[in-house]
């Protein structure tokens, strides 16, 4: 088995930036983690579902990552003897896989290209992921852009299986998500909405933002903020995409 490349584990600063290496490591602030982890809990929940099913069929040293839309570390799967390896890394979640944080890595690349991306491990910037091959993708539900996903090994033969696997575990992940939305849903009561309420909902679906929904409207931003808090309150979410999946399930959308 080659080297694995990662060195001890880095503490977060408080800047939760450093530098490690080539390049400095960033992270979120451990508060605003918590509250994009919550705001992400259904993506999170299907992700962690999906690498469960199809963990089951893997013998090799794998690394799968979820990242939001701005490459922020979600969520991490790894296989048993990665653990040891993985704990004392700079791998964890808010971590920026950025390549002004990082370096050139997978994540970075199909970040720029918005296209699946093979990288080999001297095509990492960073000393810390040069053993690794790397898959990366962006990751949508439907047709909504919700972040990223890496699928990593050490063993280059193992590159070509966790490939396949990578472009199944989208599939798996929507059908995960819409049970759960589902499964809320039935367990909500009505909600009721305004009929201004119900418009700003509207353009929200509609991929409105909160300036041109002022626009249309004739009011002040701050004022569609405001109902997008109420709105948000009602449904029990706390992110628009949420919204509008949840009202859409209720047909209010």
């Amino acid at each position: 088995m080659p080297a694995i490349t990662f060195t001890s584990r880095h503490k977060e600063s408080p800047t939760c930036s450093h530098s490690a290496g080539t390049a400095p490591f960033d992270y979120l602030p451990k508060p605003s983690l918590d509250r994009l982890r919550k705001i992400n809990h259904f993506l999170i929940h299907a992700f962690q579902n999906s690498i469960s099913v199809i963990q089951e069929n893997l013998t090799g040293t794998y690394l799968f990552l979820l990242t939001d839309s701005n490459g922020v570390l979600l969520s991490m799967n790894y296989s048993s003897d990665l653990k040891a390896v993985v704990e004392d890394s700079p791998i964890r979640p808010g971590m920026f896989f950025t390549a002004q944080s990082c370096g050139v890595n997978a994540i970075s690349v199909t970040m720029d290209s918005n296209e699946p991306v093979v990288l080999l491990p001297e095509q990492h910037e960073s000393p810390y992921f040069q053993s690794w091959h790397c898959y990366a993708a962006p990751l949508f539900m439907g047709s909504q852009h919700v972040g990223y996903l890496d699928v990593s090994t050490i063993n280059a033969d193992m590159q070509g299986e966790l490939i396949a696997i990578a472009k199944l575990i989208p599939a798996y992940m929507q059908n995960c998500c819409q049970s759960q939305q589902t499964a809320e849903v039935c367990d909500k009561p009505a909600v009721e909405f305004t009929e201004r309420q119900l418009t700003i909902l509207e353009m929200i679906a509609g991929g409105l933002t909160v300036k041109a929904i002022a626009l249309k409207l004739k009011i002040k931003e701050c004022t569609v903020n405001h109902h997008k808090k109420v709105i948000f309150n009602k449904l029990g979410v706390q992110s628009s995409t949420e919204a509008v999946s949840i009202a859409s399930r209720m047909s209010y959308v």
